[in-house]
């Protein structure tokens, strides 16, 4: 099953990081930017100096890279944006208040991180530890901005519903909605809205509708609980990590890396658990193609068909696309290369219907 070089459509999403000032958001993003990826391998992206563009760790690639034996191993990747420091009254463009809400726009999650380390040194805005009082900051000011942008679409609604129009009136509607939602300080993200609602609410490109992720920057290197997390109540997973030792770790050579992490008593960095926790975050998943070139790992969303995961290959392969010949990693492992999983049967034909499922190896058959 040949690795493929990319057409124009690779585009890796992206992860917004947040933060109040002094919360440690830098010293994540610098961490994240030492595990950057090879440029060289994705020639149409631009990487500015406040993106990183990062490896998705996926032990798979080095177990199937160790039966194909390619010429080299290309992971897949995300994309993490390290947005200006937020101050309260953002949403009235107070500091750089406009520069940040607009990145965070451009993003398709957020990484919001919460101060929870003590250092004296290193002075809180507000002269306190408090991640609830933290969390609450940022998360008002995308409400009110959320909250602005609706009643501006609302007022304009409000008159073209006077028309008797009934989607019109089912928009101004929505609209109410989701101006009571954020009036009483909730995320849009929590509303329950049905499939027209949520194209609509698409069209807003709201800011409490993007999935979030919770750092607590803390001085201890454990990793939270699941009663933690629910005990705190937030709306997002939540990845309790060192930022100050994630970058001393990302800064020690590969080899010594998990040495270093063994010493810790984890079983992974907490890097690789947040990248790996974002890459899922955005309902992504990772399919394979493998062969004596290349071994490569590719981002679709999940319930994406076949042409769509083809398409990312190459745009044209998309338009083209035939059938695939799909079998899961493991399976491709267990026989021991291509030619002989096809012997044993384990290689199966499926058309432009098949959704392509996490860890599958593809070969895609298409018209040129």
């Amino acid at each position: 099953m040949p690795g493929l070089s990319p057409g124009m459509n690779f585009m890796p999403l992206s992860i917004g990081i947040v933060g109040l000032p002094n919360v440690g958001k830098s010293t994540l993003f610098n961490a994240i930017t030492k595990k950057r990826a090879e440029a060289s391998n994705y020639p149409f992206c631009t990487i500015e100096p406040n993106v990183g563009v990062v490896e998705v760790p996926d032990g798979r690639l080095a177990k199937l890279a160790a039966v194909s034996r390619p010429k080299k191993i290309i992971p897949t990747v995300i994309e993490f944006t390290d947005i200006a420091g937020l101050v309260k009254g953002a949403h009235k463009g107070e500091g750089l208040g406009n520069k940040f809400l607009s990145h965070i726009r451009e993003c398709d999650a957020i990484c919001e991180v919460v101060r929870e380390f003590e250092n004296t040194d290193i002075v809180h805005v507000d002269g306190r530890i408090d991640p609830e009082g933290d969390r609450e900051t940022i998360n008002l000011e995308l409400i009110f901005a959320d909250l602005s942008t609706v009643e501006k679409r609302l007022a304009k609604v409000s008159k073209e519903a006077k028309s008797g129009d009934k989607e019109t009136i089912k928009l101004k509607e929505l609209l109410e909605k989701l101006k009571r939602e954020l009036e009483d300080g909730k995320a849009i993200r929590g509303l329950e809205l049905n499939e027209d609602e949520k194209k609509e609410v698409k069209k807003l490109n709201l800011l409490t509708v993007k999935p979030i992720i919770y750092v607590l920057n803390s001085n201890s290197d454990s990793s939270s609980t699941k009663e933690e997390e629910e005990s705190l109540g937030w709306d997002g997973e939540i990845i309790r990590i060192n930022a100050k030792l994630e970058e001393e770790i990302a800064s020690l050579p590969e080899e010594e890396q998990a040495e270093y992490i063994k010493e810790l008593g984890l079983n992974e960095s907490g890097l690789d658990k947040l990248i790996k926790a974002s890459y899922n975050l955005l309902g992504l998943i990772t399919f394979f193609t493998t062969g004596p070139d290349e071994t490569r790992a590719w981002t679709i969303k999940r319930g994406d068909k076949a042409p769509a995961a083809a398409g990312v290959i190459h745009t044209d392969f998309e338009k083209g696309f035939i059938r695939a010949e799909v079998v899961n990693w493991e399976k491709f492992i267990e026989a021991g290369g291509e030619a002989k999983a096809k012997e044993k049967g384990l290689i199966r034909t499926e058309g432009k219907d098949y959704v392509v499922r996490d860890g599958d190896v593809c070969n895609f058959l298409v018209n040129k």
